[in-house]
């Protein structure tokens, strides 16, 4: 008999839990039904959401002999993606129209620098033609480099609204083939204003003094300064530096997969474009002092040459040297006409 009531309980708590289970199960088979009863095949997948929170370990590729398109998901890319689309968007914008406004802001309140001297009607001079044709060389290429890339960045919010898809999609298309081509003559450029110039950009003490100055900008104090000025002498190297990375970033993007891989090229890209717009603001300054900005500047670049008093104002220790070497010159040539006796 006790063994039976034993046995009885035994089955009777077998049977409540089954019972649990069963209840605890119905929710759960719940779910996966649809709205109209049927099975819901997809009831059970994990949200993109709860994927895309676990992406350091979401790699997915697939078996095809060609590496470069094995790659299936890369969620790395949709942080590339919002890079491109908003992130670099904002930063150009703030970087470029900012340099823009604030030269605005010192032309209107502090206006251009003028030769306080007036000018002195004589020139000497400071670039050769080879100077010159380097450094137009590079500064064209720069333009159009810069025109067609920011079209990438900016040109589907800027033109495509204004001139239409069709034409947009022409624009761009050419727009990329000019700037791969146009590369190479900016990295020639570059090249050669690097040789021609590295040994007057070394830094020196009386780029300290310069500063100290105001660097031309008091108009009561006189900072001194060599054949290029602590100011040049910055934008220089910035240019070399910055020409650098992005011939280096932006020849990994036009031969895709030799040296890199997709990760390997949104650096790359990320590099090249952060780069480039800085590069853009730091020239756009450049443009505006060696233009608007300073009286008598563009002449050097446009013909060679410089009024005596703005070499005096702004290159001084530069102009002494020029003067005794044409001083020197001069004397020789005397002594080797004067006839012998």
């Amino acid at each position: 008999m006790t063994r039976c009531l034993a046995r009885t309980r035994s089955f009777i708590v077998i049977i409540a839990l089954a019972t649990l289970m069963v209840i605890a199960a119905i929710p759960a088979i719940t779910q996966q039904l649809g709205p109209d009863g049927a099975p819901n095949p997809t009831a059970s997948a994990v949200s993109e959401e709860q994927l895309l929170q676990q992406s350091p370990r979401i790699e997915g590729q697939i078996d095809i002999p060609d590496e470069r398109e094995r790659v299936l998901m890369q969620p790395a890319g949709r942080q590339w993606d919002h890079f491109h689309e908003v992130t670099l968007r904002w930063f150009g914008a703030i970087a470029i129209l900012g340099m823009i406004a604030a030269l605005g802001s010192v032309y209107i309140i502090i206006g251009p620098i003028r030769i306080s001297a007036g000018r002195f009607g004589q020139n000497v001079p400071r670039f050769n033609p080879f100077e010159r044709f380097s450094h137009w060389l590079t500064a064209v290429s720069f333009v159009v480099l810069a025109l067609t890339g920011l079209n990438i960045t900016f040109g589907k919010i800027v033109l495509l609204p204004i001139i239409g898809p069709e034409a947009f999609s022409s624009l761009s298309l050419a727009a990329k083939y000019v700037h791969n081509f146009v590369s190479a003559s900016f990295v020639i450029g570059l090249a050669l204003i690097a040789a021609i110039w590295i040994k007057d950009n070394i830094p020196q003490k009386v780029d300290i003094e310069w500063i100290k100055q105001g660097g031309g900008f008091i108009k009561s104090k006189h900072a001194p300064s060599g054949r290029f000025n602590a100011g040049e002498k910055l934008v220089f190297w910035f240019a070399l530096g910055a020409g650098v990375a992005v011939i280096v970033s932006g020849y990994l993007l036009m031969f895709p997969f030799y040296l890199a891989d997709i990760e390997g090229m949104q650096i790359a890209q990320i590099v090249h474009a952060v780069v480039a717009v800085l590069f853009i603001a730091v020239i756009i300054g450049h443009i505006y002092i060696g233009t608007l900005g300073m009286e008598g500047a563009f002449e050097a670049m446009a013909t060679g040459e410089v009024d005596l008093n703005w070499a005096k104002e702004h290159h001084d220790l530069w102009l002494e040297e020029q003067l005794t070497k044409e001083h020197l010159t001069a004397q020789s040539g005397q002594s080797s006409a004067a006839p012998a006796e």
